[in-house]
C-alpha cells in the first residue's frame, strides 16, 4: 500500500508543476521571438523580486527587463539565440510556493550553445505562478 500513497501525493501536486512547466514554456516563446514583455511576463511585479547575476543581485522587474534588454538583442533573432529549458527539479517549498531548477540553454544559428543551470523560487499570486526569486549562472 505504500507505493499507492505515494503515487497519489505525486499526482497531488502535478498540476502545480505542470503549471509552473507551462509559464516556463510561454517564457521561453517570448524569448524566442523577440518580445521580452512576453519573456519577463513569468516574474513578478513585487518590488523586492530579485535576479542573482555573476554581477550581483538585480532587484525589481523593471531593472531586470533594462539587464536583459541591454545584455541581449531582442530585435536580432541570431545575436539572441533560441531559448529552452530542461526541467531537473521541482518541488513544493510549502503552500504556494515552489522550487523549480532547470538547465537553460541558448543555441545559436552558427551551432554555438550556451548553457547553464537556474534556480527559481515562484509564488502563487492571483495571475498564476511568478518568479519571485532567480538565481541563473
Amino acid at each position: 500500500m505504500g507505493p499507492i500513497v505515494v503515487l497519489m501525493a505525486a499526482a497531488a501536486v502535478a498540476p502545480d508543476q505542470a503549471a509552473i512547466e507551462a509559464a516556463m514554456a510561454a517564457s521561453a516563446a517570448g524569448w524566442n521571438t523577440g518580445d521580452v514583455d512576453r519573456f519577463m511576463a513569468i516574474y513578478s511585479d513585487a518590488p523586492e523580486a530579485s535576479f542573482v547575476t555573476g554581477d550581483g543581485l538585480v532587484r525589481g522587474k523593471a531593472a531586470m527587463i533594462a539587464r536583459y534588454r541591454a545584455k541581449y538583442d531582442f530585435t536580432d533573432a541570431a545575436r539572441r539565440g533560441v531559448l529552452s529549458f530542461t526541467t531537473l527539479d521541482w518541488r513544493p517549498l510549502g503552500p504556494g510556493h515552489a522550487l523549480y531548477i532547470a538547465r537553460y540553454t541558448l543555441t545559436y544559428p552558427d551551432g554555438k550553445t550556451v548553457s547553464g543551470p537556474t534556480s527559481l523560487v515562484f509564488r502563487r499570486e492571483k495571475a498564476g505562478w511568478k518568479i519571485i526569486a532567480d538565481h541563473s549562472g
